[in-house]
């Protein structure tokens, strides 16, 4: 599957693109959101709509997270022994830079789950974490939609300037070469 076959999906599907970028900022991070920027760069999705549909799914998914984690986690923790270890490094981290973990939890890779599932388990507040989520995920939605949207534009202009390089590269050939072969015409005459 390349791009441009995902980028014709979501031009033929456009609003169920929207929920299809809420649900994955709802549980991932990243690239759903990535493609949906290049995408609104092309103009195949609206950038506004996608920035408050990233804040949103990244919101909901996280907010339910800390759930899961504030009504089941020791329980869990408990009966998964896989996620004893990051669960306890999580937390000792949520413990001293609550606030940093909230606003950047979002862009490593892997940690969102488990940090989300975290913030729960920690004596963090709901009122707290509830209006630093809702900081974090508006900050994220941004910058990852506008990343793609980026790198649609430089990729754009990159392929455009190289465009032109190839052609001014190509015409600068055709003239090297139509001047040897008129030498070698040239000669040929003088020869004859």
């Amino acid at each position: 599957m390349d791009l441009a076959y995902i980028l014709d999906l979501i031009r033929q599907y456009g609003d169920a693109a929207y929920s299809f970028v809420f649900t994955y900022a709802a549980t991932n991070s990243l690239l759903a959101l990535l493609i949906a920027g290049y995408a609104a760069h092309i103009g195949v999705l609206e950038w506004e709509t996608l920035i408050g549909v990233g804040w949103a799914g990244g919101f909901a998914g996280d907010t339910v997270r800390f759930w899961v984690g504030r009504r089941w986690g020791p329980a869990l923790v408990r009966q998964v022994p896989k996620l004893q270890r990051g669960t306890a490094v999580t937390m000792r981290l949520i413990d001293r830079h609550h606030l940093w973990m909230i606003l950047v939890h979002r862009y490593p890779q892997g940690i969102r789950g488990l940090a989300g599932f975290a913030f729960g388990m920690s004596s963090l507040a709901w009122p707290r974490f509830l209006t630093l989520n809702f900081v974090s995920a508006g900050i994220w939605a941004v910058v990852v939609v506008s990343a793609g949207y980026s790198f649609g534009y430089l990729s754009e202009k990159a392929l455009g300037q190289a465009a032109s390089n190839l052609g001014l590269a190509m015409l600068v050939a055709f003239l090297g070469l139509a001047w040897l072969l008129s030498k070698k015409l040239e000669r040929a005459i003088e020869r004859g």
